[in-house]
């Protein structure tokens, strides 16, 4: 079911009947994207940073949802840095954020890899140096080129997986020119703990960054992710770089969502068959009928991101009415028992909602037994895309 994605004028979130009029035919699913709920949700992170400058992540295809069409949302929202993970992702998205604005900032988090010191230099896209290893290479390109080339730092505070480790930042402190060549545009580092307000590892990275600075001439510090923006002005420093938020996912998941809802997930129904005990549902009969029941059998599974940790746990909504998954998702079917909803009310060809406003991302994320991320970056190519706004 791959097919082009749809953009439809669209004031909200509401999947309206014209956004899923345009849906082809030959789609059986339906992953509908509120680029103006992104905007909003920059605007909102944004507020909550006391209106310092808020870079956006859109890393792992804009979290799934395509990194393409929320970049330039997230630019007119007022986006001057992009981060993204990998170079393949930055050297596709470059052209198209220099025809959105001719000044982006455009960072690599993953680093400067060897022999990839001329793709960033020749495409203005900027390492985020991980190592001294990652710095040493960068200044001796600079000097072949004889020509300063900006960079990020990460600074490691704690995470222990990329950036300077603090022997590596005491190394750098003893050697103030192995910068040269080097203009350093931001030092950054990332937070292990922020949806946890309380955790003490927060406190313990504050101060480690701030010691690691020390060491390193006076440049923007980027330490908030979208959790970190919510622990306070201490942590806030100059510029914010959330990802997840922007797409809905709850950053303070202890109190209500501060994040207008992003995604809509809708999946056809295409049969709908009548059992009684004592016959069962879907691969290994995990689900067998205890009286007659209604199984409507939907076009998604876990090669669509509707992963299989959700069998005999999960939810949809058919006909406005909530409804269980029964058996195993598997590859591209699930199975929902509908007995509860009017046989009138649901025929083959309708939709079922997998996340909607009763049933948010982070709601599906907790009957999975994972984290909203994952159900977002998970979310297949084969559902056709309708962008409202």
């Amino acid at each position: 079911m791959t097919t082009s994605p749809t953009t439809t004028e669209t004031p909200d979130s509401a999947v309206s009947g014209a956004a899923l009029a345009g849906v082809p035919p030959g789609a059986d699913g339906a992953l509908v994207v509120d680029l103006p709920a992104i905007a909003e949700n920059y605007r909102r992170l944004k507020s909550a940073f006391q209106e310092r400058a808020v870079a956006a992540v859109v890393k792992a295809d804009g979290y799934g949802l395509g990194a393409e069409q929320v970049a330039p949302v997230l630019v007119k929202a007022g986006a001057r840095s992009i981060f993204v993970a990998q170079l393949d992702e930055a050297l596709k998205l470059r052209p198209l954020l220099d025809a959105c604005h001719p000044a982006i900032s455009l960072y690599v988090l993953n680093g400067l890899a060897p022999g990839t010191e001329a793709l960033f230099a020749d495409n203005l896209i900027l390492p985020v140096l991980n190592s001294l290893g990652q710095i040493e290479a960068w200044s001796r390109f600079a000097k072949q080129r004889e020509k300063a080339l900006p960079a990020a730092i990460h600074l490691d505070s704690g995470m222990c997986r990329l950036g300077l480790p603090p022997d590596e930042v005491e190394r750098l402190r003893a050697a103030p020119g192995a910068l040269d060549g080097i203009v350093p545009t931001c030092l950054l580092s990332h937070l292990a703990c922020a949806d946890e307000p309380a955790h003490p590892k927060n406190a313990e990275q504050l101060a480690c960054l701030k010691q690691a600075l020390t060491a390193l001439p006076r440049t923007p510090v980027s330490f908030c992710n979208s959790s970190g923006i919510f622990l306070g002005p201490d942590y806030h420093f100059d510029l914010g770089r959330p990802g997840v938020a922007l797409y809905g996912v709850n950053p303070t998941p202890a109190a209500a969502n501060p994040m207008r809802p992003v995604v809509r997930l809708l999946a056809k129904i295409l049969q709908i068959r009548s059992i009684d005990a004592p016959q069962t549902v879907g691969y290994g009969a995990t689900h067998r009928a205890t009286g007659p029941a209604r199984i409507a059998t939907v076009a998604a599974g876990y090669a669509d991101g509707y992963l299989r940790s959700i069998s005999s746990r999960g939810h949809a909504w058919v006909a406005g009415l909530r409804v269980p998954v029964v058996g195993r998702v598997s590859m591209d079917l699930l199975a929902l028992d509908v007995t509860a909803v009017p046989p009138e009310k649901v025929v083959p060809g309708d939709w079922a909602e997998l996340i909607n406003a009763e049933q948010d991302v982070d709601a599906l994320a907790r009957e999975a037994g994972t984290i909203g991320y994952e159900i977002l970056t998970s979310l297949g190519a084969r559902y056709h895309r309708v962008y409202l706004g």
